[in-house]
């Protein structure tokens, strides 16, 4: 990848627009019944059109074999290294929130779970707990969870989705996740990962034990898992490296967070695909690239629930139509990470992509499926280069070199 000194030097404002689409969770592995995966199984007639136009080929967001996590699957689509510029959960879930998150502070993404009578999870999700018990939750841990030294303070996100932030003296990020992201097992202690976290990791052990005592009896929420420990990063942003005016159209706090952490600004996006479309259509003009969010791909793949993926995809696909009458310059579609139903997980697999542009140079493929963007003619690439592709298909890029 060249270095973003060097595309600071070669980036350059046009008034060309590029969108970025990100379908979460998009690839998936076959069903057992039909030998097809949920994007070959969706009908979804405008990806087809847009890979028939455009050029195709199949992304991986960190390193081959490797299973990403959101936040760095989202990294590398924005053009950066995600293994450099790593993100814990908890910071993107926070920024996401509109959390006040200063120097020091340590913040972790929890959900709210369920454990058996012998402390091992059912549940990871407790359900999906609506987000109005969630906000009762989070009120009563506020209101009984105390340690000396320390201020803690529980805030609620969507579903069974929670933040928690730790603000006090000598506080470290180096701790050990208490979630195992695995049903059928106990909830994991929080545990130092170098010397300078040990007293970090003894607060937070003592807010998962009082929290524990309070959740006590609580159906379905009756015990936090705890992850992505971390504190506000500096990292170089999307103004800066590559002169875009960036905005972000995500209804999950988590993707928020990502894009606020690399200068993105952050648009109302309402509930729905249809209200993200509409926000794109009002802002359509103020900006000149904007990533838009859909989860529903990723929620499905995790619920382990197949047709629901395959219709989630044809939902997303019925909107195309609305963005293309914007006439974007670039268009760019693919996913974060794959999440088959089969696994119900994330996976590493790779994740197929489609680049449509005026300038790209098409390749045979004529549907946007998984076997088909195998043989396109991006190859398989690694997501972070397809934001220099993006930049030089909307001209906004100089030569390099004499």
């Amino acid at each position: 990848m060249i270095s973003f000194d060097e595309m600071r030097k070669l980036a350059h404002v046009t008034p060309s627009k590029i969108v970025l689409l990100v379908m979460d969770g998009l690839g998936g592995l076959p069903d057992d019944q039909s030998g097809k995966t949920e994007l070959e199984t969706a009908r979804r007639p405008n990806l087809d059109q847009l890979a028939t136009e455009g050029i195709c080929g199949l992304a991986y967001t960190v390193s081959p074999g490797i299973t990403p996590g959101s936040a760095p699957g989202h990294m590398a689509l924005f053009g950066y290294d995600p293994v450099a510029y790593g993100l814990g959960r908890g910071i993107v879930e926070a920024l996401g929130l509109d959390i006040e998150v200063n120097p020091g502070d340590v913040v972790a993404r929890g959900n709210f779970c369920t454990v058996d009578d012998n402390g091992r999870i059912s549940d990871r999700r407790a359900g999906r707990l609506p987000t109005e018990t969630t906000r009762d939750l989070c009120a009563l841990l506020n209101d009984n969870v105390r340690v000396a030294g320390t201020e803690i303070s529980f805030f609620p996100g969507k579903e069974h989705r929670f933040v928690v932030r730790f603000r006090g003296e000598g506080l470290s990020e180096k701790v050990g996740d208490t979630d195992p992201q695995h049903e059928g097992m106990e909830p994991l202690e929080a545990r130092p990962l170098d010397e300078t976290a040990d007293a970090t990791a003894a607060v937070i052990n003592d807010v998962i034990t009082q929290t524990r005592q309070l959740l006590a009896g609580k159906h379905p929420a009756n015990m936090v898992l705890l992850r992505g420990f971390s504190q506000h990063p500096d990292f170089p942003s999307l103004p800066d490296v590559f002169h875009l005016t960036p905005a972000c159209i995500a209804t999950y706090p988590m993707y928020r967070g990502v894009a606020r952490v690399v200068g993105m600004d952050i648009l109302p996006a309402g509930e729905s695909l249809q209200d993200q479309i509409e926000t794109l259509t009002e802002y359509w003009d103020s900006y000149d690239y904007f990533f838009l969010h859909y989860k529903k791909t990723d929620a499905r793949g995790e619920d382990g629930d197949f047709a629901a993926k395959a219709q989630a995809v044809e939902e997303f696909d019925a909107v195309l139509p609305s963005i293309l009458t914007l006439k974007p310059d670039v268009l760019l579609v693919t996913g974060d990470h794959s999440t088959p139903a089969a696994l119900a997980m994330h996976s590493w697999h790779t994740v197929p992509v489609v680049l449509w542009a005026k300038y790209c140079r098409k390749d045979e493929v004529t549907e946007f499926t998984e076997p088909a963007c195998l043989r396109g003619g991006l190859g398989q690439i690694h997501a972070a280069e397809l934001m220099s592709l993006a930049m030089a298909n909307a001209l906004k890029l100089n030569k390099y070199g004499a």
